[in-house]
């Protein structure tokens, strides 16, 4: 072969060569295997990089969390179906014509009072999956700060009942506060929340009284079918309370009750005689703050 020849021919084997590395380097668009990207960290591979518009940058994966638990609802965050009307019967929200209007209310005053008769009531509760207010007494929980844990371990809800059970129609301005929200600063110190509902003792207030229920942020009531417990004459006679009850039941019942051996006693054969009646019980979270 003449000199010219061999360069010629050595020329055209550089210039393949070149083209196959190149061709390497970049994968061909028809192409239907994926090229993966080189690991972070390891040698560069040979090959010439892809124009930086068609580049996708690699996935970045968050880290791996324990998620938190989701707290249970507070009483104020549940969904509210129910108020309170001027009557202190229990009636759905206009937002919430779907909810049974055919429900009552049930509600324990003056506790806590003693461990026994307490867990009676919140067995009877529980096993009728019903849920009720415990309207305290400030004097008593000071005395029983157990038994407030108690109530509020059970998932029921804790009431205001002043601290000295008084009259406060005839209290000044200055006796109501301290009676209401000395009871709103104990119960919250014990269980981290302050009571969202009020009762007067022997339904007894006055505008003063509802105002200052108010900026304490409770709603204010009385109560719509009264057991009579607490008469001399019901007095260890658990048929009389539920005698009683039965005779003033309708729909929206607000069934004032007391911490009291024979309410506790007649609580059971109450609840199914309720519930035989198509009643059942309004949990107090959904009753909105009005």
């Amino acid at each position: 072969m003449s000199l010219k020849r061999k360069k010629a021919a050595s020329l055209t084997a550089a210039a393949a060569a070149a083209l196959m590395l190149v061709s390497c380097g970049t994968p061909s668009t028809n192409s239907k295997t994926p090229v993966s990207a080189s690991p972070a960290g390891s040698p560069a591979s040979i090959q010439s990089p892809a124009p930086a518009a068609s580049q996708t940058p690699p996935a970045t994966l968050a880290p791996t969390t324990t998620a938190a638990p989701t707290p249970s609802p507070s009483p104020a965050a549940a969904v509210k179906q129910y108020r309170i009307n001027k009557n202190y019967d229990v009636v759905p929200l206009d937002t919430a014509p779907e909810a049974d209007k055919k429900v009552v209310l049930l509600t324990f005053d003056d506790g806590p009072k003693k461990e026994d008769m307490l867990t009676l009531i919140l067995d009877t509760l529980d096993k009728h999956k019903a849920k009720a207010i415990f309207f305290v007494n400030g004097n008593r929980v000071k005395q029983n700060p157990g038994l407030l844990k108690l109530i509020h371990e059970r998932k029921q809800t804790i009431g205001n009942h002043t601290w000295d059970h008084m009259d406060l129609k005839k209290e000044p301005p200055e006796r109501v506060d301290s009676q209401i929200n000395d009871v709103q600063t104990i119960v919250k110190e014990l269980i981290g929340e302050a009571p969202l509902f009020f009762r007067p003792p022997n339904g007894s207030g006055n505008d003063y009284v509802r105002e200052a229920v108010k900026k304490a942020g409770m709603v204010y009531m009385t109560w719509s079918n009264g057991s009579l417990d607490w008469e001399t004459k019901t007095a260890d006679k658990p048929q009389e309370v539920i005698d009683n009850v039965m005779k003033q039941l309708h729909a929206g019942s607000n069934i004032l009750m007391h911490e009291l051996a024979w309410t506790a006693e007649a609580l059971d054969k109450l609840l199914t005689e309720l519930e035989a009646k198509g009643y059942s019980f309004v949990d107090p979270s959904s009753i909105a703050l009005e």
